[in-house]
Parts: structure tokens; C-alpha cells; sequence
């Protein structure tokens, strides 16, 4: 389901190029909220959603017209650890979009025109452990057992009538190609972002065998990286492009590293927006950023495209 005034997102990457977001955890610690729980953000669905809607607004505030929602890390079983029932997790995943549409409301009614989408995002399997292991991949589980594991929430996402589905920060091509056998006949178009790492994905695979996958995949719209160091995204923009022939996204982390047993970030960050032409002469048309890179980073994109 498209935005009320908006063409397709598909339609938009076609004709030019498309701002994402920022972090949206960076957002919520900014605005003084704890994220330390494993639940991260999606927390915040049940706590706190006024402010999500509040960090989606910061955004399309700052030049965005993607608003990824704060379902990256909301899972029937990692909501099911702090006791929260199956239907109540399925109300919170689809309140996620809800929220999206909120503050594309909120935008619009400050005088903001442009097209707004809504994209749901589904973060890997790795997230729901909350041990790092979305930076590894290699879980041990089949195709098979990654379908079943997304398939539930992506069907819930794709119900609550997002624009796109944000397939995001996959780190193995196992996994990737888990989640789209999972997208089929949903009714909703998708992008897959893998997070790599020096050419490959983060379990070390060639970036050509991984983003082949998407190749023939009516679903997916767009294909590319995020959750990366700014410095791995061009050559991996080039890749994408040529393998698959789609759309490229691209929104990497600021260059800090995440110390998965210390739950914080280290070292200095080294986005800059004015990468974002050679990222766009390579093939991206969807361009942000993802942990720590806040509405300022994306003031700065919304300026440069």
C-alpha cells in the first residue's frame, strides 16, 4: 500500500533518487531513552511509541523520505522471552508501520509535500539473539528454518500495509536467500541490504554469488548494503548493480565499530555526505545511513541529491 500522495517506490527510484533515514536507536538515546535491553527499539513499540513516531518525524524533518520502522529487532520469540504473547507481539510489529504512517502525517501537516514512504523493516535472525551474531551469520539453522523463522513476521509487516520491506542487514547469503523464498506472494515489494565487510558478506561470501540471488526476484526492488563502514560501499554498490541490474540502496553506519559484549560504540565516524555522488555514480539510488548517523548525516544527503 503506497503512501496516500506518494507513487511507488519502485516508480521513484526509476525516475531519480530517494533519501532514507538514519539510526534509528541513535535517534531514541538521543532524545534520553535506554535502548540496553535486548528488545533495543522495538522496546519503545510498547514503552514509549509516541517516540518513535517522534525519531521518524526527526527524519523526514531533515530531508528523508523513508521512514524504516523500528521493527528490526521485534520477533514473536524475542518478544516472547519477556513474556509478551503472540498477539500482542503482532500487534506491536504492525503498530511499527502504524507509527511510519504517523509521522508522515505529522510531516505532512507541517507543510512537507514530497512523497513519504513507510519501510518495515526485518532484521536478521542474529538481531533476535542480541549477541552480535548479525555481524557473523553462520547460525547453524537450514534455508528452511530461516524461512520459518521470518516468514510469520514478514506476513504480519506485510498486513499492516507498509510501502516496501526492508529485508535489511542480512549477513549471509543462506539467509538472504531464506528471506526471499519468505517474501513471495505477499503482495509487497522488498529490498535486501546485506552487511558486508571488506568484499564480502559478514560470513564470507563473494558479494557477486550473494547479490545473484535477488537477480530474478520480481519482489525485490532494490538490492544492496547497510550497517557497514562507509569505506565498503562503493565497490559493493558497483557490484550490485552489475550482478542484478536493480536499484542499489545504501545506507552504511558512521565507521564506528559496535562492542557486541560491551553493548557500545567505539572509535570515530567517518561518514560524509559528500561520498554520496561517487555512491550514486556507482548505482545506488536509495541513499542513507544506519547506526549512528543522525538527522544532521541526512540533512547533509538530502543536500547533496
Amino acid at each position: 500500500m503506497t503512501s496516500d500522495i506518494s507513487p511507488s517506490l519502485a516508480d521513484a527510484l526509476a525516475a531519480g533518487t530517494v533519501v532514507l533515514d538514519g539510526g534509528m536507536s541513535n535517534q531514541l538515546a538521543s532524545a534520553g531513552h535506554d535502548l540496553s535491553d535486548e528488545l533495543w527499539s522495538a522496546r519503545l513499540l510498547a514503552d514509549r511509541p509516541d517516540a518513535v513516531s517522534d525519531a521518524h518525524l526527526a527524519y523526514f524533518r531533515a530531508g528523508a523520505d523513508v521512514a524504516i520502522t523500528a521493527s528490526y529487532q521485534a520477533t514473536f520469540e524475542g518478544f516472547g522471552k519477556r513474556g509478551i504473547s503472540h498477539e500482542e507481539a503482532a500487534r506491536l510489529l504492525a503498530l511499527s508501520v502504524a507509527l511510519g504512517r504517523d509521522a508522515a502525517g505529522r510531516a505532512r501537516a507541517e507543510g512537507i509535500v514530497r512523497p513519504l514512504w513507510v519501510a518495515a523493516s526485518v532484521g536478521p535472525y542474529g538481531a533476535m539473539l542480541a549477541d552480535g551474531s548479525e555481524y557473523r551469520g553462520r547460525y547453524g539453522l537450514s534455508v528452511d528454518e530461516l524461512e520459518r523463522f521470518h516468514r510469520p513476521r514478514l506476513e504480519v509487516l506485510a498486513a499492516a500495509g507498509p510501502d516496501v520491506l526492508a529485508l535489511e542487514t542480512v549477513p549471509d547469503a543462506d539467509e538472504a536467500a531464506a528471506l526471499l523464498r519468505a517474501v513471495r506472494g505477499l503482495g509487497v515489494p522488498a529490498w535486501l541490504s546485506y552487511s558486508v565487510a571488506g568484499g564480502q558478506t559478514r560470513a564470507g561470501q563473494p558479494l557477486e554469488e550473494a547479490f545473484a540471488l535477488a537477480a530474478g526476484v520480481d519482489e525485490v526492488i532494490a538490492v544492496g548494503v547497510n550497517c557497514c563502514a562507509p569505506e565498503d560501499v562503493e565497490r559493493a554498490v558497483e557490484v550490485a548493480a552489475r550482478v542484478t541490474g536493480k536499484p542499489v540502496v545504501v545506507y552504511p553506519n558512521s565507521g564506528e565499530v559496535w562492542d557486541a559484549e560491551a553493548r557500545a560504540w567505539t572509535g570515530q565516524s567517518l561518514f560524509d555526505a559528500g561520498q554520496v555522488e561517487g555512491w550514486r555514480a556507482a548505482g545506488a539510488r536509495l541513499i542513507g545511513g544506519c547506526c549512528r548517523v543522525g538527522p544532521e548525516a541526512i540533512a547533509g544527503i538530502a543536500r547533496v541529491v
